[in-house]
């Protein structure tokens, strides 16, 4: 099944995403680390947080857009079923 230009963008950005997290939490602790270690895992954990929520809603995303197909589809094949029933 062939994707769209937007699930390609999508399943990109969802998979760059994780590196991102990943680096971004790294980064994130060695900068904070100068504040002291219960700052700098604070400070990571609420990144780290931050990040899987914006992940979760890029798949919500994701999802949705596959439901609204789905939908599109059963609609398509009851009013074809509609007209033969006439």
């Amino acid at each position: 099944m062939q994707k769209d230009l937007f699930e390609r963008i999508a399943s990109f950005l969802l998979g760059a995403s994780w590196a991102i997290t990943l680096f971004g939490a790294l980064l994130t602790f060695k900068i904070s680390l100068a504040f002291g270690l219960s700052f700098s895992l604070f400070s990571t954990l609420l990144y780290i947080l931050l990040s899987l929520f914006f992940m979760l809603l890029l798949d919500a995303l994701l999802v949705h857009k596959e439901r609204l197909r789905e939908a599109k589809k059963q609609t398509r094949l009851l009013e074809e079923l509609l007209s033969q029933g006439k």
